[in-house]
Formats: structure tokens, C-alpha cells, sequence
């Protein structure tokens, strides 16, 4: 696909035909497609029954279990992955090959390298294919109004900032084969879980400089983390900690933000609406401000089709999406560095990971007590 060819409506296949494409991307699709801005033309899955019965359901034309054979076959201008993290790298780099945009579930992939790999298979000119990330919360209103005040100063600089993720999950959820693993899952609660508060974060307060983090296996018997810890320091100065859990009873997801002249605070779960921030004023600031700050205009929760519909007019417009590129990579670098500190004990700083990295291919970076059991040493990716 490329600038010449006008992609209205975006030809649209969907890569997995569980939970998360029937609960949140077929939705939104259903409502750009009521809108003329999507055609949803493909389901493919592993299971050939699940991919029928979605194109079934769905009155989608075509159906299969190959996506190579539905790429040479439909040639469709966006695939939208709603799979496992393991075969993100292979299914995006053929996406891109075969001329299509990605939207790809979040956590995107195993390591910086399939990060990197997939970039560089969407390498081209204004207006040709790349991939970006499903990070939903980058989009409600309530983040746009937020960061608007932030990259304006409104606020003054942002000083000391909190975000967590604590949510429980019991020993049943870990009885899934595939969940707990590196090569499966991708990650523990800091990859898997509060990669979305922590992309948020990070949308928000612009690049970071350097993490210091702690992980530790507490509960469950798994490969990766339960909890995880960190201290990140942006390049702007300002500090925060990073608190990522699966062991907390009370379940909330929160970011704080204390600036110079006001503290900015989100409290949610799974998704969030204007009403769920709060902006305090620091003493003195006029009333009249402080209304200003409290307008966030008309409510858009967070969620995918808040993004799709961005997606798909930076799409039609030539332009690059906020999470592809650089724009997801950095959030993906940032739980990389996190992984490494906690397991060397060391701080590390932004940039510091690369090829020839143990880090930069394996998110356990072969260290012991943390890669996985029985794999030679030789043979772990």
C-alpha cells in the first residue's frame, strides 16, 4: 500500500478471534464501519472453527487459519493482531510486507529486537505502512486535556509523579499453560499488566532518563515477575516511582503528578473518564485558573476506538500514529530497563540497551533465578 492509492475505507482484517477481538476491537470496528471508515473483510485464527464462526457472526467475507495466505489473498489495508505476543514479530513483518498498516495488541512483543525488526519492515516514505501499538489510554479526553496543560506549562513543571497498577489475580488465572511464561505472556505485571499506565505516564511527562527497579516473585508459580518496583528519573528532572502488581486485593490504577503549581491525579481500573481526574490547585492560584485547568470538554473514555479513529485518520491523512515508531518504543525500552535493573541490581539509563545486550533480545536477559527453567543457555532467546 502506499500515498497514491486513497485507503477509505480501510480494507480490514482481524489476526485472532478471542476475548480481546470480541470484547474491544470489533466494537470499534463496527462503529468506523457504520461511519464509512472501516470495511472489516478478514478473520483469521489458529482454530479454523473460531475464525468461521467470527466471520459468521460478524458477516465477514472471508475466513482462514493462514495469514500469509489472507494477506496474498485479500490484500487488506490495515490487520488489526489480537494475538499472543510471541508471533507479533512475525505477523507484523508480514503485514508490513504485504503493504498493510498494523494495529497491534499490547504487550506488542517479546524484546526490543522484535521491536526494532518490525520498525524497520515498515521502513518508507510519507504515507507507507508501519505499526503501532494498542495504547488506548493515550486517548481519552481526559489524557488529551491533561497533556495539552502539561506541554503548555499551565501547570508548571512537573516535579514528583506515582503510578501504579495493583491488581489481583489468583492461582486459576495462573493456571492458564501460557500465562507466567516469558515466551507466551511476554512479561509479568510489568509488561503484561501496567504497561498501559506506564505508557500513560510516559505520554505525559516525555522522555525518561534513567530507572532503577526491583522485581520479585512473592505468590504465584510462574517464570516471570508478581510485583515489580521503580524508580525513574525523566529528563526533564522530574521523579517518580513505578509500582506494578498482581498481589493487591484492592484493586486501582493510578497516576499522581505533582507540579509546581498544581497536583494532577487519575484513579480508575480498566479505563477512564473525565470524571475519574482531579486537578488541586497549590495555594494562591485564581479561581478563574483553576475553572480553566477543570474544563476537559465533552467526555471520550479511554479506549480502542478512541484510538482506532485516530489511528485511522493519521492513516488516511499521511500522518505517523503516536505509538508506532519512537512513540511506542520508548515505553517498551523503559519495562526492558526496568527488567534489567531489577535483575543486575544496577541503574540503568536510557539508550543503554542494544544489540549485543542479553536485554535487547529477552526481556530476562538469561539472568539466573529469572530465565527460563530447562532452556541451555545457549539456545534462550
Amino acid at each position: 500500500m502506499s500515498s497514491h492509492r486513497s485507503p477509505t475505507p480501510l480494507r480490514t482484517a482481524v489476526v485472532g478471534a478471542g476475548g480481546i477481538a470480541r470484547t474491544s476491537h470489533l466494537p470499534a470496528l463496527r462503529t468506523l464501519a457504520a461511519e464509512g471508515k472501516v470495511e472489516v473483510v478478514a478473520a483469521v485464527d489458529v482454530v479454523e472453527a473460531a475464525a468461521r464462526l467470527l466471520a459468521d457472526e460478524e458477516s465477514i467475507p472471508y475466513h482462514g487459519t493462514d495469514v500469509e495466505a489472507m494477506l496474498a489473498e485479500v490484500r487488506p489495508d490495515l490487520v488489526v493482531l489480537c494475538t499472543p505476543p510471541a508471533v507479533h514479530r512475525e505477523q507484523s513483518v508480514a503485514a508490513l510486507k504485504a503493504g498493510a498498516w498494523v494495529w497491534c495488541e499490547k504487550p506488542p512483543c517479546p524484546s526490543l529486537a522484535d521491536y526494532d525488526a518490525i520498525e524497520a519492515a515498515g521502513t518508507g516514505g510519507p504515507g507507507d505502512p508501519y505499526a503501532a501499538i494498542v495504547f488506548q489510554h493515550r486517548f481519552g479526553s481526559g489524557a488529551r486535556h491533561v497533556r495539552a496543560l502539561l506541554e503548555r506549562g499551565a501547570l508548571g513543571r512537573p516535579l514528583v509523579a506515582h503510578c501504579q497498577t495493583t491488581w489481583y489475580r489468583d492461582t486459576a488465572y495462573y493456571a492458564v499453560p501460557w500465562r507466567g511464561r516469558w515466551a507466551t505472556e511476554g512479561g509479568g505485571p510489568a509488561m503484561g499488566h501496567g504497561i498501559h499506565q506506564t505508557d500513560l505516564l510516559l505520554d505525559l511527562l516525555g522522555p525518561w532518563a534513567e530507572v532503577h527497579g526491583m522485581a520479585a516473585r512473592l505468590v504465584h508459580d510462574v517464570e516471570t515477575e508478581d510485583v515489580s518496583t521503580a524508580q525513574i528519573r525523566f529528563s526533564s528532572g522530574a521523579v517518580a516511582t513505578l509500582v506494578n502488581s498482581v498481589l493487591s486485593p484492592d484493586e486501582v490504577s493510578r497516576i499522581r503528578i505533582d507540579c509546581e503549581l498544581a497536583t494532577v491525579e487519575l484513579t480508575h481500573l480498566y479505563g477512564y473518564g473525565n470524571a475519574d481526574w482531579r486537578i488541586t490547585p497549590a495555594p494562591g492560584v485564581p479561581e478563574e485558573t483553576v475553572r480553566e485547568w477543570r474544563e476537559f470538554g465533552a467526555d471520550e473514555p479511554s479506549s480502542h476506538l478512541a484510538q482506532l479513529r485516530v489511528l485511522v485518520d493519521d492513516i488516511v491523512q499521511g500522518r505517523r500514529h503516536r505509538t508506532s515508531g519512537a512513540g511506542g518504543r520508548r515505553t517498551l525500552e523503559l519495562i526492558t530497563a526496568l527488567y534489567k535493573s531489577a535483575f543486575t541490581g544496577t541503574t540503568v539509563r536510557a539508550g543503554e540497551i542494544g544489540p549485543g545486550d542479553p536485554y535487547y533480545t529477552a526481556l530476562h536477559g538469561d539472568a539466573p533465578g529469572w530465565a527460563p527453567a530447562g532452556v541451555p543457555e545457549e539456545d534462550r532467546a
